[in-house]
């Protein structure tokens, strides 16, 4: 079955999303692209041969005989458009975050209840293959139960990367490098560790001209017991993405930037289980590159077997959960648990609370 896609977007994440459909050859194609500007459309269309080339959004879906509609818009346009995907009974793939807010992530839960149409969010290092490896070894109880775990996000983002309009704002971007940046890997983080019991952490603007925080530190309780340290930086000039995960029989590392191979991982079992583990590790599933040509492969097999797409939207909200209670905590100064941002907290719909402790910088 071949599936037709619209990208809605013509950035440059757009691209990497076109060159995704691509890869999987004759199981999926650009049907059409839409963006409100009406040269760099026409530039995507001709690189990438896309013929339906459209500057609004209503049309495109008017129109065109489509499977599904791939979000590649600023996170603020997010909500609105995946309604309107859905409604029409279009399954939506949409980068991250999936939507500024709690709240606007539970009205897309609501709509797809009445239809068939599936709402998947991009976190894509979900898909590499050592992150499968180690999910399937962990629940095969072959490296014991988890202790400790390090999730840090240290990237680098100059002042002019902030010109663009709509990021470094609570009501365009939704946050800062907890929210637009550090939330890829602490996905991953909870894909491998499962369901987080509480969180206490600090957040702060320390360098960059936004009104979002450009810094944040927690600390995870999970319901296993197990805990993890996590950081989100935009300013960190060797920048890296490195996670920890420490278990009973081994420590598994994975250092990378924006995307990891098999070079990326290191494991090493703790004394008295080397040998066993460098086998199951040797024996394991490898070779595949985490990337959004990974996800989309995932995502096709789902939709052609008849079944939700990976990362579900219950998927991502555990996930856009967790970035809440970060702010929550940091701007309350106590910790949070999961399930207290309820409708009733200020940070269900808005991820500030309005309580960020610095002025807006207008």
């Amino acid at each position: 079955m071949s599936h037709r896609v619209i990208l809605v977007g013509a950035g440059n994440i757009a691209h990497t999303h076109a060159e995704a459909v691509a890869a999987q050859g004759d199981r999926a194609r650009v049907v059409a692209v839409v963006d409100v500007d009406a040269d760099r459309l026409a530039a995507f269309g001709a690189k990438h041969d896309v013929a339906g080339l459209y500057t609004r959004y209503e049309e495109a879906l008017d129109r065109e005989e489509a499977d599904g509609v791939v979000l590649c818009t600023p996170p603020s346009l997010h909500r609105g458009q995946a309604l309107a995907a859905i409604r029409q009974g279009r399954h939506v793939l949409c980068e991250k975050p999936p939507t500024l807010s709690l709240a606007a992530l539970d009205d897309i839960i609501a709509a797809e209840r009445g239809g068939p149409a599936r709402f998947a969010t991009v976190f894509q290092q979900r898909f590499g293959g050592g992150a499968a490896q180690l999910r399937e070894l962990l629940a095969a109880g072959a490296l014991g139960r988890p202790t400790f775990a390090v999730c840090h996000t240290l990237w680098f983002r100059e002042p002019e990367y902030f010109v663009v309009a709509w990021r470094g704002r609570w009501e365009t971007e939704g946050g800062g490098p907890t929210m637009g940046h550090g939330i890829h890997q602490m996905d991953l983080l909870l894909s491998v560790l499962g369901p987080w019991r509480e969180v206490t952490s600090v957040a702060t603007r320390l360098a960059r001209e936004t009104n979002t925080e450009d810094l944040s530190a927690a600390l995870i309780t999970f319901e296993s017991g197990a805990i993890a340290s996590v950081v989100n930086s935009l300013l960190s000039p060797v920048q890296t993405s490195y996670l920890r995960f420490d278990f009973d029989r081994a420590t598994v590392e994975l250092s990378h930037y924006d995307g990891y191979g098999d070079a990326n991982w290191i494991v090493t079992g703790a004394p008295g289980h080397e040998a066993e583990i460098d086998e199951r590790w040797a024996a394991g599933r490898r070779g595949a590159r985490s990337g959004h040509a990974a996800q989309l492969r995932a995502y096709l097999d789902a939709l052609d077997a008849g079944v939700a797409p990976p990362v579900t939207s219950a998927d991502a909200r555990a996930t856009l959960e967790l970035v809440a209670a970060i702010y929550a905590s940091a701007f309350t100064g106590r910790p949070v648990r999961r399930g207290e941002i309820d409708a009733m907290s200020p940070f269900y719909r808005d991820m500030s609370g309005e309580m960020a402790p610095w002025p807006d910088r207008k």
